[in-house]
């Protein structure tokens, strides 16, 4: 596959896309060709004596990754158009088109003139998905009910605006197989229509994970059955979990979970202050369990199975990150409640560390029944000591600042796969704490990769494989820095350069101040 630019038939430059010419289509009236039209949004009806420049690959974010030329009018939607599917399991892909587009959903049946027809066909990359415009048709096929659904994202960028979707075959295809994005609801309440105003964002731009933070110090958000005392005034119901878990699905996304602990429970513990961690003056320390009580653990268990069916979805987030009792100099002088439960439970060699592995490798086989892929951030990870992590325990790498820091090829060579969360580029802080910026969509589009998993220093690209994909981050850590609306413009920009680093291997083909351009065109 050639990278960047391409030169397509009689000079034209496309960007982002591989362009295969086909051959061109005789003029039929035996005279000159009619010169195609100059705004790109014009799809006069064909006549005799009339053929079409050789079509460029459709403007969209991300890119496709191919697109086929050819000649023809290409395809807009038109008073009289349809949506057709071959398949019943493409009806709410089908009816949501139709919705959008204002054209008329048909169900079943067969193809005319200005329809659109989604169709499954064979194929072995899930999310791949085929886009062809011919004689004034539009025909999306894939695999799986995700794949038509992303060609339909593409169908609509496409035309917006009053633009023409292209003559040919778009062939595409995402390079990593989870683009995410999460949001910090735990310190920052946001309203469901604004969370669901992102799932609708998400779904066009391709992106799959809806990552919902929803446990911290600062307050629990979700409404339990089990432990309601836990649960902060300001929250989500069920009913809009489960309403935002249906929406999120009509757009293929996955909504992951996230209670993290044993770090990050101020709020459980305000309401079971006796699961407070002490050190060896009675200092307590902020939002951290006794990992050496029972109850702490009966708790967290509790709260991770009750939402594992509120949260249906394949993924969970396990958290792990930032155990105080792990940031001090000396663990086991610190807090020796701690070494010695460790030191009963793994021997006189047992130490602090290995009691917190020992308490995530707990919290996972509470939530693995429920048949979930397992994440937990890589400052839970710990080199050395007499237990380890689960095997099936993805990383999801943020930072190299902890105590410690471990290098990500360390993880990479004990072949471990990992999930691309970068500080550095994808963490997006209100109020900037520390030495946090809120980053930018340029700096992510110029200069991150996948394998930037951190600091600005990419891994081989032996790894590649290894690494499933990437995910941006809304941390709220001064909640009141910035409105909701704030953070939706200021994240705008960032999401699309994301998914397109996550879609599209290649060096982008376009500037930045372009593909600003085209993301204003395309919504």
């Amino acid at each position: 596959m050639k990278r960047g630019p391409v030169v397509a038939a009689g000079g034209a430059l496309v960007a982002g896309a591989v362009v295969l010419a086909v051959a061109v289509w005789p003029d039929e009236g035996g005279g000159p060709a009619d010169p195609p039209p100059s705004d790109g949004k014009s799809a006069a009806s064909p006549s005799p004596a009339r053929s079409y420049a050789l079509s460029k690959a459709p403007d969209t974010i991300p890119a496709v990754r191919e697109h086929e030329a050819a000649r023809g009018p290409g395809w807009r939607p038109g008073d009289s158009g349809r949506v057709v599917v071959r398949d019943e399991d493409l009806a709410d892909e089908g009816r949501l088109l139709a919705g959008e587009l204002k054209l008329k959903y048909a169900g079943q049946g067969d193809p005319r003139q200005g329809d659109v027809e989604l169709a499954l066909a064979s194929g072995e990359e899930a999310e791949s998905y085929t886009l062809s415009v011919k004689d004034r048709r539009v025909r999306i096929t894939a695999p799986t009910d995700a794949g038509v659904f992303y060609g339909t994202r593409t169908l609509k960028q496409e035309v917006r605006g009053e633009r023409t979707a292209p003559e040919g075959v778009v062939r595409d295809r995402p390079a990593k197989a989870r683009r995410g994005f999460m949001l910090d609801i735990a310190r920052k309440h946001f309203d469901v229509a604004w969370i669901e105003d992102r799932i609708r964002e998400l779904g066009d731009l391709k992106f799959n994970q809806l990552g919902l933070h929803f446990s911290d110090d600062q307050a629990f958000r979700v409404a339990s059955d089990s432990h309601p005392e836990i649960v902060s005034s300001d929250h989500l119901t069920k009913a809009q979990v489960r309403g935002i878990v249906k929406l999120a699905e009509s757009r293929h996304i996955t909504v992951v979970p996230e209670i993290d602990s044993p770090g990050h429970l101020g709020a459980v513990i305000r309401q079971h202050p006796s699961l407070q961690l002490r050190d060896a003056r009675g200092i307590a320390t902020r939002g951290a369990v006794d990992i050496s009580e029972p109850g702490a653990a009966e708790i967290v268990d509790d709260l991770l199975k009750e939402y594992a069916e509120l949260f249906p979805g394949a993924h969970w987030h396990l958290g792990a990150d930032e155990y105080r009792a792990l940031t001090v100099k000396d663990p086991e002088a610190s807090y020796p409640q701690l070494a010695a439960a460790a030191r009963e439970e793994y021997g006189p060699d047992g130490r602090v560390q290995d009691l917190a592995t020992g308490w995530l490798n707990d919290r996972a086989d509470a939530v693995r029944p429920f048949d979930k892929k397992l994440a937990a951030w890589n400052d839970g990870f710990f080199r050395g000591g007499t237990e380890q992590a689960a095997d099936d325990l993805d990383v999801a790498y943020w930072t190299g600042k902890e105590i410690g820091a471990r290098e990500p090829v360390e993880y990479l060579r004990a072949g471990r796969k990992l999930l691309n969360y970068n500080d550095e580029y994808l963490y997006y802080v209100l109020g900037q704490p520390n030495t946090f910026r809120y980053p930018t969509g340029q700096r992510i589009y110029e200069n991150w990769t996948p394998l930037v998993l951190r600091g600005t220093r990419p891994v081989s690209k032996e790894y590649d494989g290894q690494i499933l994909g990437g995910t941006f981050a809304v941390w709220c850590d001064l909640a009141g820095s910035q409105t909701q609306e704030q953070v939706a413009r200021g994240i705008r920009m960032p999401l699309r350069a994301t998914v397109q680093k996550l879609w599209d291997p290649r060096d982008p083909g376009r500037s930045w101040a372009d593909f600003v351009k085209l993301a204003d065109e395309t919504g």
